[in-house]
């Protein structure tokens, strides 16, 4: 089983549990030491104080000093709908370059229950953080 698919196959179980009905959305990450976390965004009250569901897990990949190398994210509008795949919106995408251009996100395609994965660096080939790459040398 590839790394995708058993990210996939954790997340979808996360999602599930987290919500046996109605809507549910979770956020799936592999660690560098081979760990899969995941992470939701609460319903909470004030919708501007929303965060995204792939932020907890971010948050604590950081807290254990670890990369994120993988990281998926699974939706479904209730418990008879297809879970569908969703690209990390700009800001995650920002959060997760932290980790590197490498990190493989999981990707929305024309069949958003289909499983992909791309690299930052092909979400974002012209990123901003590339003008410093020779000063890191």
């Amino acid at each position: 089983m590839t790394t995708e698919q058993a990210l996939y196959d954790f997340t979808k179980k996360e999602l599930l549990r987290r919500y046996p009905s109605g809507w549910g959305g979770v956020a799936g990450m592999r660690l560098s030491d081979g760990t899969f976390i995941s992470s939701i965004s609460p319903d909470f009250p004030n919708a501007g104080s929303s965060v995204c569901m792939e932020l907890g897990a971010m948050l604590e990949a950081a807290n254990r000093d670890l990369a994120v190398t993988h990281t998926l994210c699974l939706v479904r509008e209730d418990e008879h709908a297809p879970i569908k795949i969703l690209t990390p919106c700009g800001i995650c995408q920002e959060r997760l370059s932290l980790w590197g251009s490498a990190v493989r996100c999981g990707i929305t395609t024309a069949d958003p229950t289909s499983l992909h994965f791309a690299s930052l660096q092909e979400l974002q080939p012209h990123h901003w953080l590339q003008v410093y790459a020779d000063e890191s040398k």
